[in-house]
């Protein structure tokens, strides 16, 4: 997957913007061992972040516990994994917000008016929770962020008949009860279990599977 996927082509005309997902890696081992197999996949991941024109310590990550709890991200703050968090949010230019997935969604949030940014993981329990709502008050409230002007992706993840609850679905629904306008919300559309050549599936491996990297800056 070296083309930037066709859901985040609107997203990356904007001026400034940067946003690419990174599917599966060929050649690289993966097991049961989250840590070890994202280690492993770590020097294709720095030549995606490099490709986007940013550094692997600017890359900002979540922790990702599957809450729904959610960080401001300011310039001038340690690139790190942020600990107890699912959500990112910054307006900052020069900081990257990354986000591990292999069955979840991987939600994009742009305000193009206020140059603020959001990428949340969004599975079963953080759908419930509906972090993607929370996202959005978050950045009114920070920001001033319209929920009229937003753009949002959702990434491949798992979706019925492969699994049995489609929190797309609902995260399509949250998106709109939010207030974006339904023609500015891009659901990629793809289950990750519908092609194993090109996804992580963590379901369809049992576990024994890599990690995909949502990525989302302005530089």
């Amino acid at each position: 997957m070296t083309q930037t996927p066709f859901y985040l082509e609107k997203m990356n005309q904007l001026p400034g913007v940067c946003a690419d997902f990174v599917g599966k890696i060929d050649g690289v081992s993966v097991d049961t061992d989250r840590v070890a197999t994202v280690n492993r996949l770590q020097p294709a991941h720095e030549n995606a972040v490099t490709k986007l024109g940013f550094s692997w310590g600017q890359l900002h990550r979540a922790e990702q516990t599957h809450g729904t709890d959610i960080t401001f991200i300011e310039k001038g703050e340690s690139a790190q994994t942020w600990p107890e968090v699912d959500g990112l949010i910054t307006r900052d230019k020069g900081i990257l917000l990354g986000m591990y997935v292999a069955d979840c969604g991987a939600v994009y949030i742009l305000d193009p008016v206020q140059n603020a940014l959001a990428l949340l993981h969004s599975g079963k329990k953080g759908t419930d929770g509906n972090i993607t709502g929370k996202a959005v008050a978050m950045m009114q409230e920070e920001y001033g962020s319209q929920p009229s002007d937003l753009r949002v992706v959702l990434a491949p993840c798992i979706r019925p008949p492969a699994y049995e609850v489609d929190f797309a679905g609902q995260i399509r629904e949250q998106v709109i009860e939010a207030g974006v306008p339904e023609n500015q919300y891009t659901d990629s559309g793809i289950c990750t279990t519908s092609d194993l050549s090109c996804y992580y599936s963590y379901r369809q491996q049992k576990g024994s599977t890599g990690r995909m990297l949502a990525l989302l800056g302005r530089n």
